[in-house]
This record gives structure tokens, C-alpha cells and sequence, in this order.
């Protein structure tokens, strides 16, 4: 960059880190004096109904860190909270700043954001600089031979791992300027009060905040990550990186990742790559078809199926009491944790669109509420692929048989028997399907069902049926 300016604002978003992170990398690089600021926008905030929300508590914690780091090099970082169409700008005038520095956002109101900002900056001639920074490859960045998106994964990587081969993964050396970072006094951090906001268990379920909490597990992941691809199915066991959040908010590097995974060249390594790549993947469809934005499938003919959406299905559905043992297991950890393994994602995303036959757009809402790595492009993008309307998506005819899922990734009843502890007597010939061993001996039967565990709510087998005959476009009149 041939710009050089006295003071820059580095407006910090979905990328909470002071290190290999683009924007602040370029504004250091330019800028004499760099001043750092965070916004609790309120536009999403007040969105949010339930006021012990685990994302705006792991935000909260992460900027705590941020401020650590940066008051140990005799700086700070500014918060506020409110609207940020109108906070930048302010704060560009009150601390004298001649450019912004941002890393992108793709989402809708993200985008409209900062075209608003941008706009008003450029009234007061103020220079705005957008980077690419939480993915590793962008919108039109990676496209087919005749320039088109990809919307299928298998070629889309294929090209990405190629491009990684020949161009390497550049990273954003921020240390070397640290001493650029704005002298100031610091200021006491909002609290979560002030914004509205009530202490979660977060910290009971023994999260790590910011960078230094991502680079714990990141060293943990890393002597557990040439078991990967054989152990990250198993939601019982210590099989995935939990690396999600840090990811959705930045406190790490998905560059600093996507390195890691090619320097340790193992199948575990080489399919976490793979799935760092579907996220990459779901971002640029997010770019390039806007329309999965507004509440519509990606193939849209699919707009067409109509679900049945009985609300006492979708509510037992949410408040984990189906009587399908994985699926309420799967349930209540999210709702405990804020946390779904991924294995479960799918697992439960299938039984609610095709055995209780709810639209998928339910679904997605409710996961949107309650994930702590809740990301839109990646949470749509897996809601559409359960339910056969997205990209490269399953085929609508493939329903998984929930207690076959259950046989095979929990073979034992552990994850079951941790969050269902109700079931935890069971032996696992009979936790998968308690009722078939009730039925057959139900005097004798450890629970009793409909008053210590539900009866399953629909018959598998008959809703697979109608699951079926609902998405064969042939029958919508």
C-alpha cells in the first residue's frame, strides 16, 4: 500500500486478534499511529430475545483479552456500544483519523453496514480499506473454467488445494509494528449489564477466550489431529478441534489453521483441511447467491415442498423430548452448551425435516439461537444439505434412520447416557430404541415409559414414507 497516514482506526468485527490478522496488519503498516475500537452493534444485539446469550458473553471475555494485550503495550481498545453507522464515524472525528481499516463480512446486513459507513466517510474524505481476512479464499476468487461459482464441493476443493500448491497461504506479520499501536490511557470495558446482557454457565462449560484460549486447543489439536478422519464422527470421545467458536469470531487465524493442517500431511490433517475448505465453500455460495439470504432454497424448485409443521413435533423436537434417544442427547447438549457435534448436526437436522416433516428454515432458526458458533453461511449451508434443497446437497431420497446413527457413532450409549442421564441404566443392546426392549418385557422394564422417558413420537419407518412422497415434486399440485 503507497498510502500513508499520521492516525488509523482498525474497527475490529469477526476477527478479535492481534495477530495474522489482515486489516491490522495494513493499517500498521501504513499508519504512524493506529488506534483500535469495537462496537456492540446494537441493530443485532436487541434482536437477540433471550438475555443470556453465550456469543455476546464469549465476545465480551475475548475483547477482555484483546484490551489485556493491547494495555501491555501501552495502548487500549475503544468499546462502545450502539449503532456503528453512526459510532465510526464519530469516533474517526473525535480521535482525528484519517483512514479505517476493516476486514470483509459477507452476511446481508454486514455488507449493507458498511457500504453505510463507508458512505458517510467519504462525505468527510475519509479513506475506507476492506481485506479479505476470515476466509481463505473469496467470492469469485475461486471459479470454474468458464468463470462461473462452483456449486460443488468435490471440484471447488480440488481447485482450492491447487491454488494452495502453487501460491502458498500468505500470512500478516503484525508484530513487527506493535510499537505503532495509539498510547493512550485505558478505559474501563462496558460490562454485560450494561449491555442488556446476564452472565451464562460459559464458564463452567470451561470455554477458552480470545487468542490465548484458541491457541490452547489449537496445542491440544495438534497432538490428536492424525486421528481425525477416524475418530471425528464419535461424539463420546475427544475426536473434533472445538476450534468452531475461535473460528466464527476470529480469535484465531483460519490461515494459521489451514497451515497447520498442510505441514503435518496425515489423512487426519488432510480431512480437516477438508472441512475448513466446506466452510470456505459455504461462504462464497453465501457471495454469489444472495437469494439463500432472504429464507429461500437454494434450488428454489424446492420452495415448493410443503412440510406439515406440527408445532407439538417441532417443540419436543427443541425441548429434546422426541423419545429418540441421539436426537434428544444431540438436543440437549445444545441447549446446555451452546455446542452440537457436527456428526449430530446433520443426525438431527435430518430427523427434523424428514421424520417429523418441519421445514428446514425451523430448524435453522432455532440452531441460529442457540449455536455459539453460529455462522449463517455455514448454518444454512448444512440446514439446506440435510435437507436436499442446498448445493451439492444430500439426495432427498437418503433419510437417515436416526437409530442406526445412534448404533453406529454411539455404539455404547455414552453420549447418550451423559446428557439422557435418565437412561443411563440402560444397557446399549436397548438405549438406542428403549422402546422395542419396553415392549417386549414392560413389567419388568427399567423405566417407565411416558412418564421417565417419552414414547417415540412418530414411527420412523412410516414417516420416511411420507418424507418420500412430500419432496417428489411430481406430487405438488
Amino acid at each position: 500500500m503507497n498510502n500513508h497516514y499520521k492516525k488509523s482506526l482498525v474497527w475490529f468485527r469477526r476477527d478479535l486478534r492481534l495477530y495474522d490478522q489482515a486489516a491490522l496488519f495494513h493499517a500498521l503498516e501504513s499508519s504512524e499511529s493506529v488506534c483500535c475500537c469495537f462496537i456492540f452493534d446494537a441493530n443485532i444485539l436487541h434482536k437477540l430475545t433471550n438475555k443470556e446469550d453465550r456469543r455476546v458473553e464469549f465476545i465480551w471475555e475475548s475483547i477482555r483479552c484483546l484490551k489485556e494485550e493491547l494495555n501491555a503495550l501501552g495502548s487500549d481498545i475503544l468499546v462502545r456500544f450502539g449503532e456503528p453507522q453512526k459510532l465510526i464515524p464519530q469516533l474517526m472525528h473525535d480521535l482525528n483519523c484519517e483512514a479505517l481499516f476493516i476486514n470483509k463480512d459477507y452476511e446481508d446486513y454486514a455488507l449493507t453496514r458498511d457500504r453505510e459507513v463507508a458512505l458517510a466517510l467519504a462525505k468527510v474524505n475519509k479513506k475506507v480499506h476492506k481485506y479479505k481476512d476470515q476466509v481463505l479464499f473469496e467470492e469469485k476468487e475461486i471459479l470454474t473454467a468458464t468463470g462461473n461459482p462452483y456449486t460443488v464441493f468435490s471440484p471447488y476443493r480440488n481447485n482450492v488445494l491447487k491454488k494452495i500448491e502453487f501460491e502458498g497461504i500468505q500470512q500478516f506479520n503484525c508484530e513487527k509494528n506493535k510499537n505503532r499501536f495509539t498510547q493512550t490511557n485505558t478505559e474501563n470495558l462496558i460490562s454485560l449489564e450494561q449491555l442488556g446482557f446476564k452472565q451464562t454457565n460459559i464458564q463452567s462449560l470451561k470455554i477458552h477466550f480470545g487468542t490465548r484460549g484458541g491457541i490452547l486447543l489449537i496445542d491440544d489439536f495438534k497432538e490428536r489431529l492424525h486421528q481425525y478422519k477416524e475418530k471425528r464422527d464419535f461424539p463420546a470421545i475427544k475426536g473434533v478441534s472445538y476450534l468452531s467458536v475461535h473460528n466464527r469470531f476470529g480469535t484465531i487465524s483460519v490461515r494459521h489453521l489451514a497451515k497447520l493442517a498442510l505441514e503435518k500431511m496425515s489423512q487426519g490433517s488432510a480431512a480437516w483441511l477438508n472441512e475448513l475448505i466446506w466452510r470456505d465453500f459455504y461462504f462464497q455460495i453465501l457471495a454469489n447467491f444472495p437469494h439463500i439470504n432472504h429464507a429461500k432454497s437454494f434450488k428454489t424448485q424446492f420452495d415448493a415442498v410443503r412440510f406439515e409443521n406440527n408445532e407439538g413435533f417441532f417443540n419436543a423436537w427443541k425441548n429434546a423430548e422426541t423419545g429418540f434417544p441421539i436426537i434428544d442427547a444431540a438436543m440437549a447438549q445444545l441447549n446446555q452448551t451452546g455446542f452440537m457435534h457436527n456428526r449430530l448436526r446433520m443426525v438431527v437436522a435430518s430427523f427434523l425435516v424428514k421424520d417429523l416433516l418441519i421445514d428446514w428454515r425451523w430448524g435453522e432458526t432455532y440452531f441460529a439461537e442457540k449455536l455459539i458458533d453460529y455462522d449463517f453461511s455455514a448454518n444454512n449451508g448444512g440446514w439446506q444439505w440435510a435437507a436436499s434443497t442446498g448445493c451439492d446437497a444430500q439426495p432427498w431420497f437418503r433419510i437417515f434412520n436416526p437409530i442406526l446413527q445412534s448404533e453406529k457413532f454411539d455404539a455404547e450409549g455414552k453420549f447418550i447416557k451423559k446428557y439422557i442421564p435418565v437412561l443411563s441404566e440402560l444397557p446399549k443392546k436397548e438405549i438406542h430404541a428403549p422402546w422395542v426392549a419396553y415392549e417386549k418385557n414392560p413389567l419388568t422394564f427399567q423405566l417407565r415409559l411416558g412418564k421417565d422417558y417419552p414414547w417415540p413420537i412418530v414411527n420412523h419407518k412410516e414417516q420416511r414414507e411420507k418424507a418420500l412422497k412430500m419432496y417428489d415434486l411430481k406430487n405438488v399440485g
